[in-house]
């Protein structure tokens, strides 16, 4: 049996005042098993799942096994079928409950054709973040492009994106080489569900040999465009160790840059991607500088912290053992918090606060594939206010709102 494991972070975030806790939206997985699996009977099926595949707090491995209904190998993205694995780290291949695990995390990324050979179907069901450098999307196009070259159709069980539908910010990936953390060329935040980007990266090409894909989506009930995940009446469940309440998901999207600097972004503290720091700052100004902002539904407290090992979360965090000042982000408002545009500031202002001599080590390799363009990282270096650098994607979010326009499923 698979069972779901609700961590403190969880039980403190359905606990928080202000959150909904009305079930408003029905997920794809929940769709299908209200109809009571009937698209997929009979069928000899992979799932490519990890433990965000809940419905009302169970696992839909054992929603299936309820009914009769097992697939014949499951893959796993990064982090793993338990999604308790660390950042990073690869995954070798193993069983749950007599059925085979292929990871796709490690030497391998992609199923190997043979392992999809006498399959009737690939399903996909997991939770996403909504954010081009978030790999689980990577994980299902290339999934999607093994079972193109196979001939096995592809099911997607579609999810929220916890940022919202509306929410599109930050650099379309540039002509930089493609990568596992940027392989589409779409925004930072893409506003699309994993339904929808589906649809997209199969239309327009994003991976060759797709043209002859069957895919096919279960749409969600109840779900609208200007949903953040509160309002949705569903649980967090962690999709990975430093991604287990909500504040950090929805932060993510910028203060996730940090990982390519060598300031802190809050792994080893119980607040990753909701603190950022640097050895000896000083605090007091930092804020200040960044509440000078006015950055919508946010407010910065100083903060002192200091990383920890964490095994199973954080193991070898930057800086660990080692005290940091920084700031501690305060969400005020989730509805209108703009992440990409607020981990610009942060990182702008962190790079001006920190002594002169250590500029040169901020950035580490891997900042542009993130960023999706080395303009972010320039005017960093070169001073300019987190507007001008803002305003250099605004052309290219325009186009991509035009783009994504038929491959939404929801409307509202």
């Amino acid at each position: 049996m698979f069972h779901c494991v609700i961590t403190a972070a969880l039980l403190l975030l359905l606990c928080s005042p202000g959150l909904s806790s009305a079930h408003t939206v029905k997920t794809g997985a929940e769709i299908l098993h209200d109809q009571d699996f009937q698209a997929i009977k009979g069928k000899k099926f992979a799932l490519v799942t990890n433990n965000s595949a809940q419905v009302r707090g169970t696992h839909l491995l054992d929603l299936m096994e309820r009914k009769g209904v097992q697939p014949a190998m499951i893959f796993t993205p990064e982090h793993g079928l338990k999604t308790n694995a660390e950042d990073g780290v690869h995954l070798p291949d193993g069983s749950s409950a007599g059925i085979p695990v292929k990871s796709l995390y490690g030497a391998v990324k992609k199923p190997r054709l043979e392992d999809l050979k006498g399959l009737d179907l690939v399903l996909f069901d997991i939770q996403d973040a909504g954010v081009r450098f978030y790999t689980y999307i990577s994980t299902m196009g290339l999934a999607m492009q093994a079972a193109a070259q196979t001939g096995v159709p592809f099911m997607v069980l579609d999810r929220p994106n916890p940022l919202g539908g509306n929410y599109v910010a930050g650099f379309v990936r540039e002509s930089l080489p493609a990568t596992f953390t940027s392989l589409y060329p779409i925004p930072l935040a893409h506003g699309m569900t994993v339904g929808e980007l589906a649809q997209m990266i199969k239309g327009e090409e994003m991976l060759p040999g797709l043209a002859q894909l069957q895919l096919s989506v279960v749409r969600m009930q109840g779900w609208q465009r200007d949903m953040r995940w509160p309002d949705t009446g569903l649980p967090w469940v962690a999709t990975s160790p430093n991604m287990a309440a909500f504040e950090s998901v929805l932060l993510y999207p910028g203060t996730g840059l940090l990982e390519a600097t060598n300031a802190s972004e809050g792994r080893g503290s119980v607040h990753p991607f909701q603190v950022a720091g640097w050895p000896g700052i000083d605090a007091q100004l930092l804020a200040r500088s960044l509440n000078e902002e006015e950055l919508p539904g946010l407010r910065f407290e100083p903060a002192q912290f200091t990383p920890v090992s964490l095994p199973g979360v954080s193991s070898v965090p930057k800086y660990r053992d080692r005290a940091l000042a920084g700031v501690r982000i305060e969400i005020t408002d989730y509805r209108s918090v703009d992440p990409v545009e607020a981990g610009v500031a942060i990182i702008g202002a962190l790079y001006q606060i920190i002594p002169e001599p250590a500029r040169g080590a901020f950035f580490r390799w891997g900042f542009d594939d993130m960023a999706g363009s080395e303009l972010m990282r320039k005017g960093v270096q070169t001073g300019e206010p987190a507007q001008m650098i803002e305003a250099r994607w605004n052309a290219d979010i325009v186009d991509f709102m035009d783009l994504r326009e038929e491959y939404l499923l929801y409307r509202e």
